[in-house]
């Protein structure tokens, strides 16, 4: 699929949306009965036909739309939807993840007008620029080029009219809210789109992109296993991001690895996203698939700095404090913990005990102090029951609100298991859980390695 430019009107994006929930519930009623009393190859010849016609329909609206619409579809892209049947979800999930791999592009004649907008004449910046993509993604498309100097680079440029794009899916959450219901019933939180279509704005922002991800690459600067491009503040613009490009394996190649390299690699994608949090109050909240990459020299790169936030040591203390109550099931004091902050309200009805059983539910990865296979299964159930409790067991937290500034933090944190399920990786991620949760050393090769690196940093600071 080719588009010029992306829909930005916010009734011409709606109606898609619209047109899309309506389209997903009717198949899935007539899905239904069609499969009444066939055979059992009958269903499953229906099912098959009914997932890739939802997984297809899904990516060519939401890819051709982008903006904060196809970030949905790139998060779902990380979970076993239970849209469909067990048989079939793996296949519903890879077709999905074309949204995050192999998205639609816009034609390159229209992407060049933007970049000659923000930086002048192509040829007065590279040496050499390849016209097809290397990723396409919600906001933009990455191309591969060569500055004169020699540098390879990573150039994020911007569709057109994404901007517009944007400010009209922020407009459409009741619309998007039908969407996420049609393809994930239990996750039709419209709290957790109000956060997605508000934070997705800050993708927008190349100057403060640049600006971080240089402060970033600064901090991992001749890390032993962790690499982030710098990006190359010169040629960044309000429409045109440059950065270091990395050449490496993308994520469904990792996928592939021996179980050691893929528990290796599993360990470096928690303490990038995860460790940041709490030992440097800053963390990526954007932590999909297509953002980790394995380099020759084997560290594992991390990029795209869209969504990067700071946090109040304040908030992070808190954070750190209600986990470490439920990991020592201290139920009593979670629960008085949320209530001072107002997450919970004392007359709700909900117990000091289903605070803890939820929080074990959804964070209990970095409770258990036992080796962990995380599966897509696992993350799947953990996302799905954070973002609406609404199991029996849970039923008294429905109405129990998360305070904003700990909305994005949970989040990241939540996607972060998803993505790591996604390698099937095995580690007792308790134990480097505890580096932050009670200061404690480093228990792994890797974290030990990586204490003795910060060791020498701050001598050399």
């Amino acid at each position: 699929m080719v588009a010029g430019r992306v829909p930005q009107s916010r009734f011409g994006r709606g109606s898609r949306l619209g047109r899309l929930a309506a389209g997903q519930a009717v198949r899935g009623v007539g899905t239904r009965l069609s499969m009444v009393g066939r055979t059992e190859d009958a269903r499953r010849i229906l099912a098959e036909r009914s997932t890739l016609q939802a997984a297809q329909q899904i990516v060519t609206v939401l890819g051709g739309m982008k903006g904060a619409a196809m970030k949905l579809g790139q998060m779902l892209s990380v979970l076993d939807v239970d849209l469909v049947p067990e048989p079939h979800r793996e296949m519903f999930r890879v077709k999905l993840a074309e949204l995050r791999d192999n998205a639609p592009t816009v034609e390159f004649a229209d992407m060049r007008k933007v970049i000659e907008n923000d930086l002048g004449p192509l040829a007065r910046v590279f040496g050499d620029f390849d016209e097809t993509p290397v990723a396409a993604a919600s906001i933009g498309q990455v191309y591969r080029a060569k500055l004169h100097d020699g540098r390879s680079v990573a150039v994020k440029v911007k569709y057109p009219g994404v901007d517009d794009a944007v400010e009209a899916d922020m407009r459409n959450l009741a619309l998007l809210s039908r969407l996420w219901k049609s393809i994930l019933p239990s996750a039709a939180d419209e709290a957790v789109l109000d956060e997605i279509a508000r934070n997705i704005a800050s993708e927008l922002d190349y100057p403060r992109e640049a600006r971080t991800q240089h402060r970033v690459a600064l901090r991992y600067r001749d890390h032993p296993f962790i690499t982030v491009p710098d990006s190359i503040g010169e040629y960044c613009g309000h429409h045109v991001l440059v950065t270091e490009f990395v050449d490496g394996m993308a994520f469904r190649g990792l996928r592939a690895l021996p179980d050691s390299e893929r528990d290796r690699i599993g360990e470096l994608v928690y303490r990038f996203y995860i460790n940041s949090l709490f030992s440097d109050h800053e963390f990526c909240g954007d932590p999909h698939p297509g953002n980790i990459l394995l380099t020759t020299d084997g560290r594992v790169a991390f990029v795209d700095f869209g969504l990067y936030h700071s946090m109040d040591p304040a908030h992070v203390a808190f954070e750190r404090d209600c986990l470490r109550a439920a990991g020592e099931h201290r139920a009593d004091d979670l629960y008085q913990a949320w209530v001072d902050r107002g997450i919970i309200d004392p007359d709700a009805g909900v117990t000091a005990r289903e605070c803890l059983d939820y929080v074990w539910a959804a964070a209990g990865w970095h409770l258990v102090d036992e080796e962990l296979t995380i599966t897509p299964e696992l993350a799947t159930g953990a996302v799905v029951l954070a973002m609406d409790p609404r199991a029996a067991e849970f039923r008294g937290m429905r109405r129990q609100s998360l305070p904003p500034e700990h909305v994005f933090s949970r989040r990241a944190d939540l996607f972060t298991f998803a993505a790591i399920g996604q390698l099937d990786a095995t580690n007792n991620w308790h134990r480097i859980a505890r580096e932050w949760l009670y200061d404690e050393p480093a228990s792994t090769d890797i974290g030990r390695e990586t204490a003795r690196w910060r060791d020498r940093t701050r001598e050399q600071d």
